[in-house]
């Protein structure tokens, strides 16, 4: 029967999205300019902030970069943020988005080796309580050092060849053959309880290593993109910037690695998922097959990368240029010497990044709004109202709670620059101040982990290629989240409480 255009529209618009979705999404659109001309914008845009986050919630029904970019045109639109207010988000947040555009395509070019040295640690470790310390553990290492967006490229990337390698044989497939792993139609009937359990498997190691971004991210300067800002304030070099955060960050550490062990002991909370024998077995067989069939071009592609990814680590480590700038030395090298010089083939690894990086910018659009509408400025006079010895306890609580629905690298600007201001004009000691910044650091990097909104390495995550296929929605990581988000909180509140107050 022949459509309608009103039916042609209605099924163009957000595609697949399921139908209540797509009304949402319109009811949205056209009562926000109610809204805004009856309840005023700072009503307006906190109902925008609620819509967003909806948005993201649903990210497994449609992806947020089209529904979110619809609000966020309106906002612009409506006049809550103007568009040189959306481009200095942008440009003051440039320095991510060239590292999602190079760093993340970079890792891409890595994946053999990731998957070399990552199958033959899960084929080794079979304590899965072991195994999931251990990914916490080194991605808080590398995220003190390195950058938890690029460890979270590294995280995804795993997870989706583990993923991969898997469903092919469930499939019936062989190891080598052309297989769409998205699609669990040829997934035969008795690998399916497997297949459950191999992605519980792998969402718990993968969150157990995001949370772990986060426990490193906080301790150095350059561990989080508003470290460096809070250290630029305090005029804190490297050094000092870790001995006025330990006394937070070393407790919080510790018992952000055993809520990673009590929770894979008591699968608590979706934790816990061992890997079956059957799963290890395919893994294993996997290993063997590419160690035999390996190539001494092959090996000398490892070879490479494995040179490469050293450099990487110094590059990083020493802080010799941009990470985008360095992710962008990692693609030439490995292109030049793996001979991947087909535009086609270099093109393929930009396709993780580019949709989280549209969806970043559309972000940033939302935190224009914040900014341009003032709608923490009440939280954070509040605040600063407050007895002094109240102050630091609940700047790390406010920075938490805000943190969780916005970007925390754009709370700990807003609050950091007014703590600045109030030290310049004499209202606080620089001793006050020295304990605020303490505060702002570690409640914008601990809490946030309560929702993707906080850190770009989870809104990252759970807008990835992996997410879907191991179901990891917004509401699970929420949950998973949720013990270390209040272990973190709590621990973290109670130090600065203790020691920093």
């Amino acid at each position: 029967m022949a459509q309608t255009f009103n039916q042609a529209f209605s099924r163009n618009f957000l595609g697949q999205a399921p139908n209540w979705y797509k009304q949402s999404i319109i009811a949205f659109l056209l009562i926000n300019p109610i809204l805004l001309s009856t309840a005023g914008p700072f009503f307006t845009g906190w109902v925008l902030i609620g819509e967003f986050i909806f948005t993201l919630a649903m990210a497994l029904k449609c992806y947020p970069l089209q529904p979110g970019g619809l609000l966020a045109l309106e906002a612009a639109l409506l006049g809550m943020a103007t568009p040189d207010a959306i481009y200095a988000e942008v440009v003051a947040n440039f320095e991510v988005i060239l590292l999602l555009m190079f760093m993340v395509a970079g890792i891409y070019f890595m994946k053999s080796l990731l998957l070399y040295v990552f199958t033959k640690i899960l084929i080794s470790i079979r304590s899965k309580m072991l195994l999931s310390l251990l990914f916490c553990a080194v991605a808080a290492v590398l995220s003190a050092f390195l950058d938890a967006l690029t460890v979270t490229a590294v995280l995804i990337s795993v997870g989706v060849g583990f993923y991969a390698v898997y469903h092919k044989v469930a499939s019936g497939k062989k190891i080598h053959q052309q297989h769409d792993h998205a699609d669990d139609a040829s997934v035969h009937e008795y690998h399916r309880e497997d297949l459950e359990n191999f992605r519980s498997f792998l969402r718990s190691l993968v969150m157990h290593g995001a949370v772990g971004t986060a426990l490193g991210g906080v301790c150095t300067l350059v561990g989080e993109p508003q470290n460096l800002l809070i250290a630029e304030k305090a005029g804190w070099h490297f050094t000092e910037f870790f001995r006025a955060m330990a006394p937070v960050t070393m407790p919080v550490l510790a018992v952000g690695l055993l809520t990673c062990v009590l929770l894979e002991k008591f699968g608590l909370c979706g934790y816990g998922a061992r890997l079956s024998e059957p799963v290890r077995r395919v893994l294993t067989d996997f290993a063997e097959q590419e160690d035999r069939k390996r190539s001494r071009r092959d090996k000398a592609e490892l070879i490479v990368q494995g040179l490469v990814a050293v450099i990487l680590v110094l590059a990083l480590a020493n802080h010799v240029a941009a990470v985008g700038l360095v992710g962008l030395m990692v693609i030439v090298l490995l292109t030049s010497f793996n001979g991947v010089i087909e535009e086609h083939r270099i093109g393929h690894a930009f396709e993780e990044a580019l949709p989280f990086t549209a969806l970043l910018v559309v972000f940033f659009t939302v935190v224009a709004v914040i900014h341009q509408q003032h709608l923490f400025t009440p939280i954070i006079s509040a605040v600063l109202d407050l007895e002094l010895n109240m102050q630091a306890p609940m700047f790390f609580v406010a920075n938490g709670m805000l943190s969780m629905i916005s970007d925390n690298v754009f709370v700990a600007t807003v609050y950091i620059n007014e703590v600045r201001a109030a030290l310049d004009n004499g209202s606080i000691s620089r001793e006050h101040f020295n304990n605020l910044a303490v505060a702002i650091n570690t409640g914008t990097n601990l809490p946030s982990i309560a929702t993707p909104n906080g850190q770009a390495a989870f809104l990252f995550l759970l807008t990835s290629a992996l997410a879907p296929l191991i179901r990891l929605s917004y509401g699970r990581m929420v949950i998973m989240a949720l013990p270390y988000t209040l272990v973190l909180g709590g621990v973290g509140l109670a130090c600065v409480v203790m020691f920093i107050n």
